[in-house]
């Protein structure tokens, strides 16, 4: 399958890296999307750096199956612009698997794609999530429908895990 994940400035170092790396080593292609193509990004631990392989102009979210939004800096930098918010609105819209963890949430907020879903998200993102009028839920990992979300890298292997599941259920509904 073919996912994308959004990346900004000052991503969550292992909230980017694991899943990255565990969807690529599932089969699955990954394309970091960004606001420019072939900028070097650096986490905000300064361990991971990655380079965005296309920017939001050149691709559309049709050509996806999937969408990774990794936590720390990155969800607030991306939903100041308009590209980002749309493309995530885009996948929810579509009920196409979205993967959000940690600070990833901020951008389902900007998309205004939040309140049908329960959810999980960094602890002061809960608190946003409930004013706005989500259904949060304070654990490792939760599941509705297309959506999986998680609050903190600690909860990055039940995020994985049931990221992977989600995406091995697909060939079975279409």
């Amino acid at each position: 399958m073919k996912i994308a994940c959004v990346l900004g400035p000052k991503f969550e170092d292992s909230e980017f890296q694991e899943p990255y790396d565990a969807l690529r080593k599932a089969g699955h292609a990954v394309t970091i999307v960004g606001l420019e193509a072939g900028a070097e990004l650096q986490g905000d631990k300064g361990k991971v750096t990655a380079k965005v392989d296309k920017s939001f102009q050149d691709v559309k979210p049709e050509e996806f199956d999937a969408l990774l939004i990794p936590g720390g800096g990155s969800p607030d930098k991306l939903r100041a612009h308009d590209q980002p918010v749309a493309f995530v609105k885009a996948f929810m819209q579509a009920g196409k698997p979205v993967f959000a963890i940690c600070h990833g949430p901020q951008l389902l907020l900007s998309a205004d794609e939040y309140k049908d879903h329960r959810m999980t998200a960094w602890k002061t993102i809960q608190g946003d999530l409930k004013k706005a009028g989500a259904k949060v839920v304070d654990q490792e990992v939760v599941v509705d429908r297309n959506l999986v979300t998680s609050r903190q890298p600690s909860d990055i292997p039940a995020f994985i895990r049931e990221s992977l599941k989600v995406l091995e259920q697909i060939p079975a509904q279409r």
